[in-house]
């Protein structure tokens, strides 16, 4: 008699997609995992609102029934905008408290949607390698070319490299530039693309959760760092494939806004990231190092007939979100002037 695996006896996996004025794209989101098999893994959607300013909360409600999701998705309507790793852990750490909680949870942004059993591939892979505790998928663009979602810690190489963005200098840091190749193969590396990325939930729950003090960006990174200090592997799989519109739900690419200022809350993030995984004394050293390479970008681009392509008030921006903190102020806190993070934060500047 052939042995079958049940439903009941494969690994659990809850999926999170935290929407903040992208109703339709997090429908699609949700939809594209509702769509799939997942080979027999039990899934279940929730779907959390940042406090939208319209009306995505009802939109989501006439969706859910609608739709048809039934239990099959939770709605999560927030009344205040936490951001994406406060986002998150409104769900993880209801998921942690249950007396039998998922094994895995996939945390999927609202522009992006499955494009074959990812779920499936990332949670065989980490059920057979038990220090595995964070798996990445490869992330396409809608063309289906990929874009990178693998890299290494950021770190003074990788700063001063990437802000002088002069050729000679790029090129002699190369091998500390946080971006690994779109096209890597699997393996392991330092983090994987928060867009797309599976955890194991004791692990995280073990580690922390997401740390609240960020708002949005280099939250992910700082917590695969945690994972990494507990004695964690984190793995990039690019046969597990996600599609992504990369900065539809925040106007951010590749770190950068596409068209105005960088806002406030990366510079915020930025400085946090560095306090928490190297300590002020490091942070500081990297912010000085950072600070230099902007004014060498502006010079070396400016003696080559080119204008600089620093974020749009860089040095302003960089020295009251950044500097300031760091050596006249709270290094650790969430914003220069103490406040703790509310909806206001998340302006499309």
């Amino acid at each position: 008699m052939e042995n079958t695996v049940t439903t009941e006896s494969k690994s659990s996996i809850a999926v999170i997609v935290v929407n903040y004025g992208t109703a339709d794209l997090s429908i699609d989101a949700v939809e594209s995992v509702l769509a799939r098999q997942h080979e027999g893994h039990p899934v279940e959607v929730h779907l959390v609102d940042n406090a939208s300013p319209g009306d995505d909360a009802a939109r989501f409600a006439q969706a859910h029934a609608e739709r048809g999701w039934g239990e099959r998705v939770t709605l999560w309507l927030e009344r205040e905008n936490h951001g994406f790793g406060r986002g998150n852990n409104v769900v993880i750490q209801a998921l942690a408290a249950r007396a039998a909680p998922p094994d895995y949870f996939f945390l999927l942004n609202p522009d992006a949607s499955l494009e074959n059993e990812a779920l499936a591939i990332l949670a065989d892979f980490m059920d057979t390698r038990p220090q595995v505790q964070a798996a990445g998928a490869r992330i396409e663009r809608p063309n289906g070319s990929p874009v990178a979602a693998a890299f290494r810690f950021p770190g003074a190489g990788s700063e001063f490299g990437s802000t002088v963005s002069f050729g000679p200098v790029t090129r002699l840091f190369a091998r500390y530039q946080v971006a690994m190749p779109a096209d890597l193969p699997r393996q392991q590396v330092d983090w994987v693309s928060g867009a797309a990325v599976m955890f194991r939930l004791a692990a995280v729950q073990k580690a922390g959760f997401f740390d609240p003090d960020f708002f949005l960006y280099f939250e992910e990174t700082e917590l695969m760092w945690r994972l990494h200090a507990q004695g964690g592997e984190v793995w990039f799989l690019p046969e597990a494939r996600v599609g992504h519109e990369a900065g539809a739900a925040t106007g951010m690419q590749g770190g950068r806004h596409r068209s105005k200022a960088q806002p406030g809350y990366w510079y915020d993030s930025w400085r946090l990231y560095h306090v928490k995984t190297r300590g002020v004394g490091a942070a500081r050293r990297i912010a000085l190092l950072k600070f230099l390479a902007g004014g060498l970008n502006f010079t070396l681009r400016r003696l080559t007939g080119r204008a600089p392509n620093l974020p749009l008030n860089f040095r302003k921006d960089f020295t009251a979100h950044v500097l300031k903190p760091l050596f006249g102020g709270e290094p650790g806190l969430a914003r220069p002037d103490g406040k703790t993070p509310k909806a206001v934060w998340l302006q499309r500047q």
